[in-house]
């Protein structure tokens, strides 16, 4: 009750506050996703596929103590822009509910729709910043990854890795250098 409701554009202007461009998740995931890469090219591919299932577990943990290094609010209980995001990441991972059979009955498929599903909240990134940087990282990471994954069938980690390791590079770009003026 002794809450002051904000705008939709205050909202939006305290959450690009709170953080800080956001960077740490992608951050985050460049690191997983370079890691998984590599190590599929040292181990064989199923046990790849569960090097895969496992290290993007690491993503947000590894987020938060970026975000810490940052002063980046990645959970904000006040902003609904910031809990707004927090359900997209509950919608990815929702997303398990598929990943998992895939994994039991065609582990090929397991690296594509892991690639693809762990990207779709970046839509909702876009909308909230009012900026294109999500829409081009979830077009475009969608896009490469099944090109990848046709194109590499027999290393369709260490392809789709790469496509998602560019994919975060060009956004973290775009996330530095964006106008905030515009939010």
């Amino acid at each position: 009750q002794g809450e002051s409701i904000l705008t939709l554009d205050e909202y939006r202007k305290e959450f690009e506050q709170s953080s800080n461009r956001s960077i740490s998740m992608p951050v985050a995931g460049t690191i997983i996703w370079g890691l998984v890469g590599f190590l599929s090219t040292l181990f064989s591919a199923n046990v790849s596929i569960y090097i895969l299932l496992f290290a993007t577990g690491g993503i947000f943990p590894i987020a938060l103590l970026i975000a810490k290094f940052r002063k980046e609010n990645l959970v904000s209980s006040s902003n609904p822009l910031a809990k707004l995001m927090g359900l997209c990441i509950v919608m990815v991972n929702l997303l398990w509910a598929v990943h998992i059979p895939l994994l039991l009955n065609a582990p090929e498929f397991v690296p594509l729709s892991l690639g693809v599903g762990l990207g779709l909240h970046w839509v909702v990134y876009s909308w909230i910043v009012k900026h294109p940087v999500g829409l081009i990282h979830a077009v475009l990471r969608s896009i490469l990854i099944v090109a990848a994954w046709y194109l590499f069938p027999n290393s369709s980690i260490l392809a789709i890795s790469c496509v998602i390791v560019l994919t975060y590079i060009i956004s973290i770009y775009q996330m530095l250098t964006r106008d905030m003026t515009n939010t």
